[in-house]
């Protein structure tokens, strides 16, 4: 008997909670109870049908996040279609080719995305725009018009095995790859983080990660499986942020990282604004010294480190509270393995290496994708050995905790020696002139590959590169330490999930030279 679908999360959850709060606009305060979503849901399906989209068949969405959005996901989740919800920052080739590759015909936008998918319509073959909200931009159909000609159909339950989510990688190097997961993966994700942070009716989460993003997943699903309010910001923005948790009084957040960094650096911070029962980080590594200034603020918050990746609807490893408040070693974890997630550590030729020391992440469990869409050898390669191998370096000590030390591209072999890159960047990022830090390998006659630091600095603060320099001989060895540093004015460059895009900042050192990815 089939149980890991979400018809039978949200559908109960509806059930018990109609007149309930389940999502609002953080910008507008518009709130949909659990009945009204449903019935939005339902007309959606009715409305997907009508331009000729089922269950297995692709739709994309390109808007900032919203209740519509939450909508999209769950009329897929509940047999209405495969939901491809598409990176922010995507230029337009890879837009034609997201949208073409994965065949899809009907693509939802709002105002603000609505030219830019006009521009790669023709190219991508899509047939359908929907927009949602106003503006005077193409479209053939809009959201409110789409749900208001059709009545609710909620479609019988499907099997664990059907696909609900094509959601295309950022991609690194070349075009993006599409990771197909299917509802067993999913619900079992929701499932395994469910099993360890504790959360219900009364919660509120507040959704602020981009929702084209793996790290969004468990909000689409967790909370509204259990009849939470979902408060949605549209977009990250420090004061919109802290003026949603100042209103809502939120128990519950996911943040990537350099989120939490950007509220807690902002001129109108105040504790008040950031202000949590359970703290979710994830998506990138933390810098200890940002852990080390957050945690002393709130000291009765519970602070969760989560480790993953799209291919695994995302949730691999936690790293729980009680283990942020030892400090210490756990600050550097990632933490433990989710219930029936089995870690190893492997080195190039596949083997196992001893406790202790780094090698490849690689991983076994139930939440892992179908496949990478149309790339047959890339997911016989992901999986080789029966195991999925993540791309990240990293180890695990005697207790089982998982130490992430670095990206295996982003290693850099200088001299002949391994630098973790996010080694370096802890040492740097120490300093208290020091915002941001990206640590990247450039070319060097002398050593193959140099350590060199990009900064910015905190406004106002003033250090110089040998300050710097000297600073980091202090907690890391001499071969890491950067051999030069370079201060920029203006913040890093951000992925759409708010990651620093470390294949940018390499380009121009490495334009016309090969560099070798370990």
């Amino acid at each position: 008997m089939k149980e890991l679908i979400y018809h039978r999360l949200l559908l109960p959850a509806v059930d018990r909670n109609a007149d309930r709060p389940c999502a609002t606009n953080a910008a507008t305060g518009a709130t949909d109870t659990y009945a009204q979503h449903l019935d939005k849901v339902g007309r959606l399906i009715g409305g997907l049908q009508g331009l000729g989209v089922g269950r297995g068949d692709r739709f994309a969405v390109m808007t900032l996040n919203s209740p519509e959005y939450l909508q999209m996901y769950h009329a897929a989740f509940l047999g209405g279609g495969v939901i491809n919800p598409l990176n922010l920052r995507f230029a337009p080739k890879e837009l034609a080719y997201v949208l073409k590759d994965s065949g899809t015909k009907v693509c939802f936008v709002d105002g603000f995305f609505a030219p830019l998918i006009d521009a790669v319509k023709e190219e991508a073959g899509i047939e359908h725009v929907v927009l949602v909200g106003a503006g005077d931009v193409p479209h053939t159909v809009g959201y409110a018009d789409l749900l208001g000609g059709h009545d609710a159909v909620i479609p019988d339950e499907g099997e664990e095995t059907d696909p609900v989510v094509l959601m295309y990688t950022g991609g690194t190097t070349g075009l993006p790859k599409g990771v197909l997961l299917d509802q067993r993966a999913e619900i079992l994700n929701a499932y395994h983080v469910m099993m360890t942070l504790q959360f219900g009716r009364e919660s509120v989460n507040l959704m602020q990660t981009p929702m084209f993003h793996a790290a969004s997943m468990f909000s689409v699903l967790g909370g509204p499986a259990k009849g939470a309010h979902s408060v949605i910001v549209p977009m990250f923005d420090p004061k919109a942020v802290m003026g949603a948790v100042r209103q809502y009084k939120p128990t519950l957040t996911v943040m990537v990282p350099t989120m939490i960094g950007m509220v807690l650096a902002n001129p109108e911070f105040t504790p008040d604004g950031l202000q949590f029962d359970d703290l979710v980080y994830g998506a990138s590594p933390m810098p200890q010294a940002l852990l080390e200034k957050l945690l002393p603020i709130y000291p009765d918050t519970r602070v969760w480190q989560g480790y993953g990746m799209t291919e695994s609807s995302s949730v691999l490893c936690l790293l729980g509270p009680d283990e942020h408040r030892a400090g210490g070693k756990y600050l550097r974890s990632a933490g433990m393995p989710m219930p029936g997630v089995v870690l190893s550590i492997q080195d190039d030729e596949g083997n196992l290496v001893p406790t202790g020391t780094a090698g490849e992440v690689c991983a076994r469990s139930g939440n892992y994708m179908i496949e990478y869409w149309n790339k047959a050898d890339a997911t016989a390669d992901a999986f080789r050995g029966g195991w999925y191998h993540t791309g990240d370096a990293g180890y695990l000590d005697s207790d089982g905790y998982l130490y992430l030390v670095d990206r295996v591209k982003d290693m850099i072999v200088t001299g002949g020696e391994n630098v973790y890159s996010t080694e370096v960047e802890n040492a740097v990022a120490s300093h208290p002139a020091v915002l941001q830090v990206a640590v990247i390998g450039i070319p060097s006659d002398q050593w193959g590959e140099a350590v060199h630091a990009i900064v910015v600095l905190r406004e106002g603060a003033t250090v110089t590169a040998d300050e710097l320099i000297e600073h980091s001989r202090g907690s890391i060895a001499g071969y890491k330490v950067p051999k030069s540093i370079e201060f920029r004015a203006e913040p890093l460059p951000l992925s759409g999930a708010m990651k620093v895009l470390k294949k940018d900042l390499r380009e121009p050192y490495w334009a016309g030279r090969e560099r070798k990815v370990n």
